[in-house]
């Protein structure tokens, strides 16, 4: 406390005596101005100055009382008192901050009595498994019950009378065409055939084709091909599936004794192309058939091809 009192009457008086100092200079400046000046001044000017000379010591005069008044031990000791105030204030509000510290952390040991629920979920979830594990036996006989190659056959291929109402070279690929077809759908297919080294584009165009509509879309060089344009086929020749007379865009193609519905779509996983192409041929009469049989559309005949005889179908 003695140090604090010491610091504050250091700064009060150097405070007070900065500006002690200023007023006394200017006092003796004016003195110094009226020595020179007494040769030139008058009588009753000589008065007026030393009457404000008068005035400006009495001023430091107060200030001088003033300054012993502000360094007195007794202000200073109320300024201390103040000061202990505050640190007071200052401590009792830590300490609320405390109480309400622990308060704080006494508070979550309430939900540890409810310790027990994240068990329960462990124990639900270590059960789920279970579940899984009793679902895997559920799974395995289905796909062991039912095998898709037993079942394959023509019926699973969504064959349809389609029209080339456009038919370009593929930009990227000297050997593929790009048709836009009508398979009666209410918007063309856009399909990417191979065929270029076999059938010239005045033999496409306008063509009525037999298209394999369930196949997956994909892109060849880059185009996107939605079907499959249906031809007979051997290394030196291939020739367009043709139609009988009288046929329409969107007719289906059938064969006797394989009834059921189109696959949703045909793709490489389910394989249902490759199982089913090795019975696809012409035969001696040049008529499509599977597995002998004729293909051919109902109340109007079979498919035929122009040339190729006892040929695969791709």
């Amino acid at each position: 406390m003695i140090r604090l009192i010491r610091a504050t009457e250091n700064r009060l008086s150097d405070f007070n005596v900065l500006s002690f100092r200023s007023s006394f200079l200017k006092l003796t400046n004016s003195i110094k101005l009226d020595k020179k000046m007494v040769q030139t001044l008058s009588v009753e000017e000589l008065r007026k100055r030393s009457a404000q000379a008068q005035e400006l010591i009495e001023k430091l005069q107060n200030q001088i009382q003033q300054i012993k008044k502000q360094t007195t031990p007794e202000s200073m000791s109320e300024k201390v008192k103040m000061l202990q105030r505050e640190n007071e204030q200052l401590r009792n509000e830590v300490e609320q901050l405390k109480k309400e510290l622990e308060n704080a952390e006494h508070k979550p040991s309430e939900p540890v009595s409810s310790a027990p629920k994240p068990e329960a979920k462990k124990s639900e979830a270590k059960q789920k498994p279970a579940k899984q594990t009793e679902a895997k036996p559920k799974q395995e006989p289905k796909k062991a019950a039912a095998p898709v190659d037993e079942k394959v056959d023509f019926s699973k291929l969504d064959l349809r009378v389609g029209k080339i109402v456009k038919v370009e070279k593929h930009p990227d690929a000297d050997s593929l065409y790009v048709e836009q077809i009508d398979l009666g759908e209410g918007k063309l297919r856009n399909v990417c055939s191979g065929l270029v080294k076999h059938i010239p584009l005045e033999g496409m165009q306008d063509k009525m084709v037999l298209v394999l509509c369930n196949l997956k879309p994909s892109k060849l060089r880059g185009v996107l091909s939605e079907a499959m344009v249906m031809c007979a086929s051997t290394p030196e020749k291939v020739e367009l599936l043709v139609p009988p007379p009288g046929a329409q865009i969107g007719d289906k193609i059938t064969v006797e004794g394989f009834i059921g519905e189109p696959a949703p779509e045909i793709n490489p996983k389910n394989n249902i192309f490759g199982l089913v192409q090795g019975d696809l041929k012409t035969d001696d009469n040049l008529n499509a058939t599977y597995q002998g049989k004729l293909w051919q559309i109902a109340g109007k005949g079979p498919v035929t091809t122009s040339t190729l005889k006892n040929v695969p179908i791709k």
